[in-house]
C-alpha cells in the first residue's frame, strides 16, 4: 500500500507557503486508478516494454501504441502467450496490455499518411494510426490518462556516418525520434490529467561522439533533449504536467540488435554494451528492468516537483572523460 502523506500548508511571515511532507512507512509507489499510454512497444526486449511492466507492477492500466508493420506479430505473440515469462511481477501476478493501438509516429493527422502508406500491404486493413487518430480513440476508451511514455526512435541511414547522411535520412530520424514526442505531448496533452508525466528515452549520443551511431540519429537525441526542457516548462504551465527524458545505457533489444554488422564482427550495440562493462564506474550489466524501474519513480508521485530531467540510467558510464580499457592506458591498467 501507499504511505499516507500528509501534506499542511503554512503561511511563513513573508507570505510564503511551504509544503511539509510526513512519510508514513517505506516509500511506496501505488499507481492504482492511473493510465499510462507506452507509445512504441512491439516485444518484450527493449526499455518500452520494462517500463510498460514496472508500472503495471505498481498498479497501472497499461496501454500501448505498436508501429503497424509489427502490430499483428505483436498482437498474436500476445494471444499465444510469447510473452507470459516476460509479463511476470514481483507480487506473481502477469502484467495485462489492456489494449494495443496501431500507431505510425511519423504522421500527426490522415492529411500526413501518402498513398504509398495508404496502399502499403503492411498496413493493409488498418486505419486511425496517426497521433491525433490514436489520442482521440485513448480518449473515447478510457477519458484522461496519467502518464505517457515517448519510447521509438528510427533512423533509415543509422549506419551512415553523418558526413554521409543524406537530408532525407536527416530530417527522417529528427522526424520519427523526436519531433514524434512534440507531437505525442501536443494531441495527449488535452487529455491528461493535472500531475501527470510524459516520459522519453535518449542516449549519450546526444552529447558525446558515438561512431557507428549515424544518420543523424545523434542529432534526433539532442532535439529531444533540448525539447525535454521546453516541453517541461510550456506543459507544466498549460496543464500542471511534468516532461522528463531517461539517458539509458546500451541494452541489446531488437531494435538496437539491428544496428549494422560487418561479417565477422560484433554489432554496435555489442560493441556498446562491451564497452560500457569496461568503462562505466558501476562495471555491471544493465538491465531493461533497471531503466523500468527509474521510469516507474519519474511517473510517480514521488517525483512531483521533478521535471525538465535527464537522468542518467546507465551505471555512471556519461560522467567518464577517459575509456580505462583504451591502449593508451595499458600500462597503467597492467
Amino acid at each position: 500500500t501507499a504511505p499516507s502523506v500528509t501534506q499542511q500548508q503554512t503561511q511563513s511571515p513573508r507570505q510564503y507557503s511551504s509544503t511539509q511532507l510526513q512519510m508514513a512507512g517505506p516509500a511506496q509507489v501505488d499507481l492504482t486508478g492511473k493510465v499510462a499510454f507506452i507509445a512504441g512497444v512491439a516485444d518484450s526486449s527493449g526499455y518500452g516494454w520494462a517500463i510498460a511492466r514496472s508500472l503495471a507492477s505498481a498498479g497501472a492500466t497499461i496501454i500501448v501504441g505498436t508501429w503497424p508493420p509489427v502490430l499483428k506479430i505483436f498482437q498474436n505473440g500476445l494471444k499465444r502467450g510469447s510473452f507470459d515469462d516476460d509479463s511476470a511481477l514481483p507480487d506473481g501476478g502477469k502484467m495485462v496490455i489492456e489494449k494495443v493501438y496501431p500507431l505510425d509516429a511519423v504522421f500527426d493527422t490522415t492529411d500526413d499518411v501518402p498513398d504509398e502508406i495508404k496502399n502499403n500491404k503492411r498496413y493493409a486493413g488498418l486505419d486511425g494510426y496517426t497521433i491525433e487518430e490514436v489520442a482521440k480513440a485513448v480518449e473515447a476508451d478510457y477519458g484522461k490518462i496519467d502518464i505517457l511514455v515517448h519510447s521509438l526512435a528510427n533512423g533509415p541511414e543509422v549506419t551512415k556516418p553523418l558526413l554521409e547522411t543524406s537530408r532525407k535520412g536527416y530530417l527522417a530520424a529528427s522526424s520519427a525520434s523526436a519531433y514524434s514526442a512534440v507531437s505525442l505531448l501536443q494531441k495527449f496533452g488535452p487529455i491528461m490529467n493535472e500531475g501527470g508525466n510524459m516520459l522519453s528515452l535518449t542516449y549519450i549520443a546526444s552529447e558525446a561522439v558515438i561512431p557507428g551511431y549515424g544518420g543523424g540519429m545523434s542529432s534526433a537525441k539532442a532535439q529531444l533533449e533540448s525539447d525535454t526542457r521546453v516541453l517541461a516548462f510550456e506543459a507544466g504551465r498549460k496543464w500542471k504536467l511534468r516532461v522528463n527524458t531517461i539517458s539509458a545505457g546500451p541494452l541489446k533489444s531488437r531494435a538496437a540488435s539491428a544496428i549494422g554488422k560487418e561479417p565477422g564482427q560484433k554489432t554496435f550495440i555489442e560493441y556498446a554494451i562491451d564497452y560500457s562493462n569496461a568503462n562505466a564506474p558501476l562495471a555491471q550489466d544493465l538491465y531493461n528492468d533497471d531503466v523500468g524501474n527509474s521510469a516507474m519513480f519519474l511517473c510517480s508521485p514521488l517525483a512531483r516537483t521533478v521535471t525538465g530531467v535527464t537522468l542518467y540510467v546507465d551505471n555512471g558510464l556519461h560522467a567518464m572523460g577517459m575509456a580505462l580499457d583504451s591502449e593508451s592506458m595499458s600500462d597503467r591498467n597492467a
